[in-house]
């Protein structure tokens, strides 16, 4: 069987500004540094024994059209010079045999 538990994981992030809603998502992928990959959406568990690594490692781990599971926070608006945020949360637990969450 497929083993697809993460071992490590990445926290990026990433803006991007165009008038058309998509446009400004692939923006802010590419500035993310993930636009490249093929990404999966996911729930919120962080794994048991899995190694948060800086965003730098993480880049490097990751290929042009690999499938990238993902947990993500999107904000989007319309109007001009409107400053809004996004943001994921991380709850690891001391124990690593144990999972933590990702709030979104």
């Amino acid at each position: 069987m497929l083993d697809l538990v993460a071992k490590k994981l990445f926290l990026t992030k990433g803006k991007g500004v165009h008038e058309d809603r998509l446009t400004s998502f692939e923006y802010a992928l590419r500035d993310a540094g993930i636009a490249g990959t093929n990404i999966v959406l996911i729930s919120s568990i962080f794994p048991p024994h899995a190694k948060m690594v800086s965003r730098a490692e993480g880049l490097k781990l990751i290929n042009p059209g690999q499938v990238l599971f993902c947990i993500y926070s999107r904000n989007q608006t319309n109007e001009p010079h409107r400053l809004i945020s996004a943001s994921v949360g991380v709850a690891q637990p001391k124990d690593s045999d144990r999972y933590g969450y990702l709030s979104e």
